[in-house]
């Protein structure tokens, strides 16, 4: 049993609870003010399943980290770039601004700097909630972790030994003459992606879907034209701003074109706005936050390059309630300065649309609304053969993001190389690893759905 995990029973179901209660409400308390409504939907789509609940309460896993322990952290591996919300939802495909298709890690939004064990400890527990939803065995979850944690380190071994390879040949032959890095090398951080030329099974599947995405389908979908003109379809998603709202969205527009790294600016006339619509999040992860969607120009005139970006609130990030050093919450401006650093430094190539900006003093993110954009979804996957397949692949996924950085980011917050330092301590550990991350999952996946009751009970009384 792990060190978190046996603290947890140590508080018996009364005072479970009212730590679960205790740390989703202490989280978000103005957004759970400014509309209550917003968030009773949350919850009630939290008491969905165990695992919707899981998706829900990132607040309450950081807050059980703060009792957990491995021997695998240490100053370094303690101090990487991290996704923040790792569980088995949160992967998809989208079109880097290389022009590829990739299948990766999205939603920033809780990124952060933390022990890389955070992000592999909530990804195996999800695993054994998605496991237990299909009836798989212990074992089979437990060696779905398994294949996990050997993915990720082979993985993460692969980039170490690139990192080596090119660093050696540098000092032999000098810098100009780099070599090209191949499988047999090592592979290249920024060269790496899981694609529709190296993926088989149900994820290329998804890439394959992805792929039959069109822009005009996605505009057609959100948009009409009028008078030879595009503008946003009105719904009830959508909500008419008054002119001050609008003029505040303009200049904050205004303002985050200059947080746009000047190799991924377009031209000018590119980011004109032809339309504005108000926004509110009612997603398990979006509840009560104001956004607003923003049509632009895009590259050419023609209607069918229109962009649209998506612009919304920020909120603190989940892990930074456990990793409380003010070294690393100072070097942000505010939360979406940090989800953009993060975003930049664990994703290559990120969006050419990215950045941040103000609206009243609070930071706003800003991307694009990607045509491209399909969301890995775990329902109809049931046979072990394609889940352990694709589980394969999540471990590869994952050890890129801890180890690459996009070219563009400017983060200077985690200043060694993160690969070389995960590496040292999972070399010839192996099996070490892949066992306590295995102990984990299923442990903590236990815990969750005892958990779930817990909160369900707390919600209808």
């Amino acid at each position: 049993m792990t060190s978190a995990v046996a603290h947890i029973r140590t508080l018996g179901p009364k005072r479970r609870q009212h730590a679960i209660v205790q740390a989703i409400s202490t989280a978000y308390p103005d957004l759970m003010r400014a509309d209550p409504a917003a968030w009773r939907g949350k919850f009630r789509r939290m008491s969905a399943t165990a695992f919707a609940f899981y998706r829900g309460s990132a607040a309450l896993f950081y807050a059980d980290m703060a009792h957990e322990s491995d021997s695998f952290t240490n100053e370094k591996t303690g101090r990487v770039w991290i996704q923040g919300d790792l569980h088995a939802a949160n992967f998809g495909t989208y079109m880097n601004s290389a022009g590829l298709l990739v299948f990766d890690v999205n939603d920033f939004d809780e990124a952060y700097v933390g022990p890389f064990m955070w992000d592999l400890k909530r990804l195996a527990a999800s695993l054994t909630l998605i496991g237990y939803e299909k009836a798989l065995s212990d074992e089979e979850i437990g060696t779905l972790i398994e294949t996990l944690a050997r993915s990720y380190a082979s993985q993460v071994a692969k980039f170490a030994g690139g990192q080596e390879h090119e660093q050696a040949h540098k000092q032999e032959h000098g810098s100009e003459h780099a070599p090209a890095r191949g499988r047999d090398q090592g592979i290249g951080h920024s060269e790496f992606a899981l694609t529709l030329s190296n993926t088989n099974g149900r994820l290329l599947e998804v890439l394959r879907s992805a792929r039959l995405y069109t822009r005009i389908g996605m505009l057609d979908s959100v948009t009409t034209i009028e008078n030879v003109e595009r503008r946003f379809s009105m719904n009830a998603t959508a909500l008419v701003l008054d002119a001050e709202t609008r003029r505040k969205v303009e200049e904050a527009f205004e303002r985050y074109l200059e947080t746009i790294p000047p190799r991924k600016r377009f031209s000018k006339f590119s980011y004109h706005i032809k339309d504005i619509v108000g926004r509110r999040g009612l997603g398990i992860g979006s509840a009560g936050l104001p956004s607003y969607s923003i049509l632009v120009e895009g590259p050419t005139q023609a209607l069918e390059n229109d962009i649209v970006i998506w612009m919304k609130q920020s909120i603190p990030a989940a892990p930074s309630r456990t990793m409380t050093d003010p070294a690393i919450a100072g070097y942000f401006k505010h939360d979406a300065h940090r989800t953009v650093i993060s975003q930049r430094a664990l994703q290559a190539y990120a969006d050419p649309w990215l950045g941040y900006t103000e609206i009243d003093g609070v930071g706003q993110l800003v991307t694009e609304f990607s045509p491209y954009a399909a969301d890995l979804d775990w329902s109809d996957i049931d046979d072990v053969a394609d889940m352990l397949s694709l589980v394969d692949f999540l471990g590869q996924a994952v050890a890129k993001i801890h180890c690459v950085s996009d070219i563009d980011s400017d983060q200077t917050l985690v200043p060694f190389s993160t690969d070389e330092a995960i590496h040292a301590v999972l070399v010839g550990r192996e099996d070490e690893f892949a066992r306590d991350l295995t102990e984990f999952g299923q442990h903590y996946g236990a815990v969750v759905r005892e958990d779930h009751e817990l909160f369900v009970d707390a919600f209808r009384n």
